[in-house]
């Protein structure tokens, strides 16, 4: 087995399949990968991901809806780790591909504060659902597969390099090694280090210590480098947090600390409440409409950026830049939306943090399966998920960074009417904590330096098409006033 170094050059020769069915059916051999690399790649996802099973619950449960009402924190749980357990492991069985599936950051942060406010609970999961379901209807008229399939490769290799950036850019944010100035209106500076200018706090310390421990295994190429950096800076960070009695704020979200109770019975009381239509009749059809467009744009083109880079990473794009599967992968995400809507988690999409596992050395849908069970075993262990700080898990964002930045030799510089769209989704992604502004930013370029080329033609009609929506989404405040939306 190789380490954790992604090759994403096309195999010359393939092994021969061998006469295991699983190997067969998830294709490990023909892929150059083996099941004990989709196990780790596995593990690896679910523990750099955990987060949303505390995060989520956060992002919902503190917001309220026009009435007031709140969202149950235990409820959020149980129906953030059932659709994460159960759609992750759809991607892997009908995918194939190493992609795992969890409530979208964003998206929630959209549903949370900018439809409840408007509306119900169940109405604003009901638009949740309405744009799950649209995805899905798109997905079987084959218009995103085409779209997909429209996109320059440059343009595709440059959402792979911007992803690492942005998910590099995540793991120093949520550590703390990085963090936004309090009052930014004194400086032109936005971002700091550490907390105050300074690296301060044992926490801090733990994920500098992890980042050098990740770094040091990768470029040894030591098999499992990514896990077992995660899980020996827990066991550093448990015992940091007991000897130096650390305050439990400075670990933000997760305090590295074994529970008291280990099993814990799941809550499945958000299942099923959701308005399809509510959200008309309360917030508008004009506000309504422009959320589920918005809803819509984000999570279409956050996903599509999400596959092809991890596609890409894996090496599993063929030499038209496609990736395997892509119209079941397309159904299976969109499915995703509408079964969080349904279990009023809001909506669920491909994770990013999928790259650890392609970086872990993942190839196929069993390492999304290893993912989704971890998930499904959350349900009943949910004090468990909280163990593992943002400071060890952290440093495998880093490292994955790294090796999504390789992608980026493969970029014509010397182009500039696609080395200029390319610059911008890669800058755009991170300063602006969003895969679809990086992808917004690279079609309007691309268009319209094209256009001022006097290279029109060389734009596929379906750029064209999606260009102008993104105009439409990166105007979106003023079209609602516009529209007269209230």
């Amino acid at each position: 087995m190789s380490g954790p170094t992604v090759d994403t050059a096309k195999p010359t020769s393939l092994p021969p399949p061998s006469g295991s069915a699983l190997d067969r059916w998830f294709r490990i051999s023909e892929r150059g990968s083996t099941p004990g690399r989709e196990v780790r790649g596995g593990l690896a996802t679910f523990f750099t991901m955990a987060y949303i099973l505390v995060l989520n619950p956060i992002i919902l449960g503190s917001a309220v809806d026009r009435s007031g009402h709140h969202l149950s924190s235990a409820q959020l749980v149980t129906a953030t780790a059932l659709v994460a357990a159960v759609m992750t492991a759809v991607m892997g069985l009908g995918g194939n591909l190493p992609l795992a599936i969890a409530a979208g950051l964003g998206l929630n942060a959209v549903v949370a504060f900018q439809l409840a406010p408007r509306m119900s609970w169940p109405d604003a999961m009901g638009l949740v659902v309405l744009e799950g379901l649209l995805i899905c209807v798109l997905v079987a008229t084959g218009l995103r597969e085409a779209i997909m399939n429209a996109i320059p490769q440059a343009i595709k290799q440059a959402i792979s390099v911007g992803i690492g950036l942005f998910i590099a850019f995540i793991g120093f944010i949520d550590a703390g090694f990085a963090s936004r100035i309090p009052d930014a209106a004194k400086t032109t500076v936005p971002v700091q280090l550490g907390g105050s200018g300074t690296l301060s706090g044992w926490p801090v310390l733990v994920f500098c210590l992890g980042v050098l421990l990740t770094v040091a295994l990768v470029a040894r190429r030591v098999k499992g480098a990514i896990l077992i950096s995660i899980v020996v800076m827990t066991v550093v960070a448990i015992i940091v947090n007991e000897v130096a009695d650390v305050p439990a704020a400075a670990w933000g979200l997760t305090v590295p600390k074994m529970p008291h109770d280990v099993v814990a019975s799941p809550d499945f009381g958000l299942l099923g409440h959701f308005s399809l239509f509510g959200g008309f009749a309360h917030a508008g059809v004009v506000t309504a409409a422009l959320f589920v467009f918005t809803l819509v744009l984000s999570d279409f083109f956050d996903a599509m950026g999400t596959i092809v880079g991890i596609s890409n990473e894996a090496g599993l794009l063929d030499e038209q830049g496609r990736v395997p599967n892509i119209g079941r992968v397309l159904f299976i995400d969109g499915a995703a939306a509408v079964a969080g809507g349904a279990a009023s988690c809001s909506s669920n999409t491909a994770y990013v943090e999928s790259a650890a596992g392609v970086g872990e050395g993942a190839r196929t849908g069993l390492a999304s399966v290893v993912t989704g069970a971890l998930f499904a075993v959350t349900l009943f262990l949910a004090p468990l998920a909280a163990v593992v700080p943002s400071q060890a898990a952290a440093p495998a964002l880093v490292a994955v960074g790294f090796l999504l930045m390789a992608q980026v030799r493969n970029i014509d510089w010397t182009q500039y009417d696609i080395a200029i769209p390319a610059f911008l989704t890669i800058a755009v992604m991170p300063f602006t904590y969003s895969i679809t502004n990086g992808i917004g930013a690279g079609f309007l370029s691309f268009v319209a330096i094209k256009a001022a080329l006097g290279k029109w033609r060389d734009v596929h009609p379906l750029v064209w098409g999606v260009s102008v929506c993104f105009v439409a989404y990166f105007a979106i405040d003023p079209l609602q006033q516009l529209l007269g939306a209230k």
